[in-house]
């Protein structure tokens, strides 16, 4: 009995650990990055960036493809129009 109890107690400190690091992980390989030389600056790719894209498409009446496929100048005329439509709760 004593060998499972520490036995359990082992697995409850590691198991949280492991799923951290592997969310922290998974999260590093599926993040995108993007260096907008224009502006000078780089952009995470995440869900607020994907509603952004998503609404810039539909404004210029485009059908959605993924922004890794847009030509580099639409890509660059996504930038210029996403430094002059922020999110609300950015400063």
């Amino acid at each position: 009995m004593k060998y499972l109890t520490t036995f359990v107690l082992g697995v409850t400190l590691i198991v949280p650990a492991a799923m951290v690091a592997q969310d922290r992980d998974r999260h590093e390989q599926t993040t995108r990055h993007y260096e907008d030389k224009a502006h000078n600056d780089s952009h995470e790719w995440n869900q607020r960036e994907t509603e952004a894209y998503r609404r810039y498409l539909k404004e210029h009446n485009k059908k959605y493809h993924d922004f890794d496929r847009a030509k580099r100048n639409e890509q660059n005329d996504y930038w210029n129009w996403r430094h002059s439509h922020p999110d609300e709760d950015r400063h």
